[in-house]
């Protein structure tokens, strides 16, 4: 197998373009995903005052999102460590794209981390919140009005997706974004785009998911019950790249993080541009001599080059394989240096669904060392940076100078 770790292919790139792969987020037709078939009526109350979950709501702008005040299921205000403490060890896992699509795996990965008391970041791709029959209200950078490498939803899935987006905030997750048209090959893609063109591009996200309501025409669907200009503090690149000319535009927006870095080791994270860097991390892949990135796909990539529907007799050794690198990156971690661990995923069936057997087989491994009274959190990556914001600059400094896999050589007390 190759390392595409090491030869660039960190997210779905071009060649995977060919494969029916629009790029990490990607919810092609074949995933579910498919022509929008126009505005139609929804279920439920615009939440104007105390809607059906109980959230006193204000709406905001047009009433597709509210003000509902403090989110729910927020961990205590953290504290900085002494010198010498050991730090939790942190893992968050979060989901490029964030569309629901019919198959059922947004809502799968919202109960599983209700049963654990896990957050996770969900980066939404605005266009998910857009008809295909509005499609001309966006304008892509480089790109003709309108067009996109990640396929637009159907009304139905559109308004699958608000119901999960909204579950997941009241539940306690991170709403961040994936941006739009996930460009990723060629002259339009984000890796060329300037910082006022990743401006637009921003502006725009946000602009659909504030919009729906006036984009759809829907009056009857309970609004989204957040601030997205508050909520908005991080996002992803598509195929992590562009991420030199969108930091300086994500500062000026008063963003506090970026995951959009292309990979990274297993250590503690810098700021970078004024934005704590938040990148994927290259984790052991069992049976190679090698390390992989993680994230679904591209685990997919060493092991199926680039095939999503290769033959069902390898899924049994790849699953196993897949669940056994997220647990080897989260061991390394936890019993060494304690990095915090970053695991990357899309709502996807590649494969026969491995990936997402996976992740909840590696999640539950994570949550099972959690509930045994380690010190280990399952976080968003905003509740992530609170922490860090928290800590004391010369502490964090000392967490840095151990290298991937490396203990305090005196324990931790030594440090």
């Amino acid at each position: 197998m190759r390392n595409f770790t090491r030869r660039g292919l960190i997210g779905i790139g071009a060649g995977a373009a060919a494969a029916g792969l629009a790029g990490c987020g990607s919810l092609r037709s074949s995933d579910g995903a498919g022509a929008g078939s126009g505005s139609g009526a929804g279920s439920g109350s615009r939440n104007k005052g105390k809607g059906s979950t109980g959230v006193t709501a204000r709406p905001l702008g047009d009433g597709s999102t509210s003000h509902s005040g403090r989110q729910p299921h927020q961990p205590p205000a953290p504290e900085p460590l002494e010198p010498g403490q050991k730090p939790p060890q942190f893992v968050v896992f979060s989901w490029d794209g964030a569309g629901e699509v019919g198959n059922g795996l947004f809502p799968r990965f919202l109960d599983l981390a209700k049963e654990h008391g896990a957050a996770m970041t969900f980066f939404l791709s605005g266009i998910y919140l857009l008809p295909e029959s509005k499609k001309r209200l966006y304008d892509p950078p480089n790109n003709p009005r309108g067009a996109s490498d990640i396929g637009y939803l159907t009304d139905a899935h559109i308004k699958d997706t608000l119901k999960n987006v909204r579950r997941a905030w009241l539940e306690g997750h991170e709403i961040g974004t994936h941006f739009n048209g996930h460009f990723c090959a060629g002259y339009g893609s984000v890796g060329n785009w300037t910082s006022a063109q990743w401006r637009s591009e921003i502006e725009q996200a946000k602009s659909f998911v504030k919009e729906w309501r006036t984009n759809t025409g829907w009056t009857e669907i309970e609004s989204l019950p957040f601030d997205y200009d508050k909520e908005l503090v991080g996002g992803r690149a598509p195929c992590l790249l562009g991420q030199d000319n969108l930091l300086p535009t994500a500062r000026e927006l008063g963003w506090r993080y970026d995951a959009s870095s292309p990979g990274g080791r297993q250590v503690w994270p810098v700021k970078r541009a004024g934005l704590w860097d938040l990148p994927l991390q290259q984790i052991p892949f069992p049976e190679h001599t090698f390390e992989v990135l993680s994230m679904d796909y591209n685990i997919l990539a060493n092991q199926s080059i680039n095939s999503t529907n290769a033959p069902a007799h390898n899924y049994p050794g790849w699953r196993e394989q897949a669940t056994q690198s997220y647990i080897s990156g989260f061991k390394r971690a936890y019993e060494t240096n304690r990095a915090p661990f970053f695991i990357g995923n899309h709502f996807e069936q590649w494969n026969g669904g491995i990936y997402m057997d996976a992740v909840e087989e590696a999640l539950t491994y994570m949550a099972r060392e959690k509930e045994k009274g380690e010190d280990v959190r399952l976080v968003s990556f905003r509740q992530f940076v609170d922490w860090l914001d928290a800590q004391r600059p010369e502490v964090l400094d000392k967490l840095r100078t151990l290298e991937v896999g490396q203990a305090p050589a005196a324990g931790w007390r030594s440090l």
